[in-house]
């Protein structure tokens, strides 16, 4: 046994990028890819993006709950890289998580092989890189995990199951946009809207993207995988209704629209109860003053005649978006990957021993746009942060607790640059609090967690405002919208060992420092709680060439 994985007993191999190989307990998934750069033209105009075996966006990953899944990542870029997975919580095991504060990233032309489980997870996520700015090129994809067949879902076996990955994008190299950031400058408008890296023409000639049975219903996967916009997505003439929503099943609601903010991924049932012919699903951004739109085509089989020109029109303002909010509910009788229903899990009546209140802030450091938490902008330091706290060398790389629990107006004021790292400990029940003061919606996720979305409100928080806390029925979720001059409340256990990124999902923001890490350390420095580092780990930093130890034991 080796990293707390079980040896393979049997192997079947398919004649694609993809193995699957069995054992007694749960299969494993092998997958090679190969991340390269290459020219497309998702606007019409032609330019450089990131290809994962030569498709843009990149192959979907289709699996169940507790599946091994091992990738074998060949970068081929000019460019370090990495790639994180949007909310699988990897349990004992942020060393797979793809963070520039846990890993290291894999240099231009070698490999590393990623392997990691959906532990006790189902539902909608996707995967992005987070080297650089190499999120505005490519090398995202949808990641589904699929309920294991003893688990009963709360609705009907669909016909089939669809990803729709939407986002704004821009013309612009992913290497000039990030020299805009580097010299103080934001990455201003987005030039358009794609779904599944595409933008829709409605002049007749878009291929569809999806092929309707009549009368038949659809799961349907709605990812915002974008840099910065929160943007509304809609079918014509077709209701959603809400079954998922980043791993929870939630109350089923019918929607016309939603709106899904950066980071965020609804599942939804579509039924084609329509008339037989095209329809348009459509995208648009929210909270700009002049609107970007993109349409995909949706065919019915059989159907005839084109899709209507005249698309639904998309929400305004962003108390909307707040109502709806407010309209998403835990399903409580469910069972989400394990056979006990969702609602068994009473977070409300848990004691908070901890509450931090995050304050999102920007200014000019040198000169120089930078945004920060409670007054840090965080930066990389060359060794990862968990590989120094690993080897015993964080006294040289970065200190715990940099930022105040509860900071005041005048620790905000002014920005430092250094690593953000919150030490917490471990099996604590916390209270973070997101205070916008700005213009912008914010959206903030955290990894290797899932929490209970509380509160979104207007104003500053206080501690009075608890009692307008949702304590039944939140969704558990990884990413939160704030919308402007609003705060957000989550509720969490921290009982997942290992250094964990809280980070804006707006890109500009997190590169140029809006973003933390918490570290949450096993005490007895047990197997039970945490991995050893893998043997095929990079190590890079003070410690490159340090030779591998193994400080966790007992099981």
């Amino acid at each position: 046994m080796k990293g707390g994985v079980k040896l393979l007993t049997v192997c079947l191999c398919v004649a694609t990028a993809t193995v699957m190989m069995v054992q007694a307990e749960d299969p494993y998934f092998h997958h090679v890819w190969n991340v390269t750069y290459g020219t497309a033209s998702p606007l019409g105009v032609p330019q450089q993006v990131i290809l994962i075996n030569g498709q843009f966006p990149g192959p979907n990953i289709n699996s169940t709950t507790n599946n091994n899944i091992i990738i074998n990542v060949f970068n081929n870029l000019d460019e370090p890289f990495l790639l994180t997975w949007n909310g699988i919580q990897h349990r004992k095991n942020s060393w797979q998580d793809g963070t520039a504060g846990t890993m290291c990233p894999i240099p231009p032309g070698q490999n590393f092989t990623y392997h990691f489980q959906p532990k006790d997870q189902i539902g909608s996520y996707f995967y992005y890189p987070t080297t650089a700015m190499h999120r505005a090129a490519g090398a995202f994809g949808g990641l589904r995990v699929n309920s294991r067949l003893l688990i009963p879902v709360p609705y009907a076996d669909p016909e089939d199951d669809y990803t729709v990955l939407i986002n704004d994008w821009y013309t612009k190299s992913h290497t000039q946009l990030k020299k805009f950031l580097d010299s103080g400058r934001t990455l201003g408008r987005p030039d358009g809207i794609l779904i599944n890296g595409k933008s829709g023409k409605t002049d007749g000639s878009d291929k569809p993207l999806f092929t309707l049975k009549p009368g038949k219903t659809y799961r349907v996967r709605i990812c915002n995988v974008g840099l910065k916009a929160s943007l509304n997505f809609r079918i014509q003439n077709h209701k959603m209704k809400l079954v998922e929503m980043e791993g929870s099943h939630v109350l089923q609601n019918d929607y016309d629209s939603l709106d899904i903010h950066v980071g965020q991924c609804f599942g939804v049932i579509v039924t084609a109860n329509q008339e037989p012919k095209d329809y348009y699903m459509v995208a648009s951004t929210r909270f700009l003053k002049k609107p970007l739109t993109t349409t995909g085509l949706l065919l019915y089989e059989g159907g005839k005649g084109p899709a209507s020109s005249q698309l639904p029109a998309a929400p305004v303002g962003w108390a909307w978006s707040l109502n709806q909010f407010r309209s998403f509910r835990w399903n409580l009788t469910a069972s989400a990957a394990r056979p006990n229903p969702q609602g068994s899990y009473h977070y409300g009546k848990i004691n908070i021993t901890r509450t931090i209140k995050l304050v999102n802030t920007q200014g000019k450091v040198d000169g120089k746009l930078r945004y920060a938490l409670s007054g840090v902008s965080h930066t990389d330091p060359e060794t990862p942060l968990k590989l120094a706290e690993y080897f015993g060398v964080t006294d040289k790389v970065f200190k715990y607790d940099s930022i105040s629990d509860n900071p005041n107006p005048d620790q905000i004021k002014t920005i430092k640059i250094e690593p953000n790292v919150l030490n917490i400990t471990h099996r604590t029940f916390i209270e973070v609090v997101f205070e916008n003061h700005e213009k912008s919606v914010q959206s903030w996720h955290l990894d290797g967690y899932s929490f209970f979305a509380v509160a979104v409100e207007p104003g500053t928080w206080t501690p009075e405002k608890r009692k307008n806390y949702n304590l039944l029925d939140a969704v558990s979720r990884h990413t939160v919208q704030v919308f402007p001059k609003c705060w957000a409340a989550i509720l969490l256990t921290f009982d997942n060992c290992g250094m964990w990124n809280i980070r804006s999902e707006n890109s500009e923001r997190r590169y140029l420092g809006q973003q933390l890490y918490v570290s949450v350390l096993s005490p007895e420095k047990s197997l039970r709680d945490e991995y050893n580092l893998p043997e095929s780990s990079l190590q890079c930093g003070l410690v490159k060439g340090k030779p591998k130890i193994n400080p966790y034991a007992g099981a």
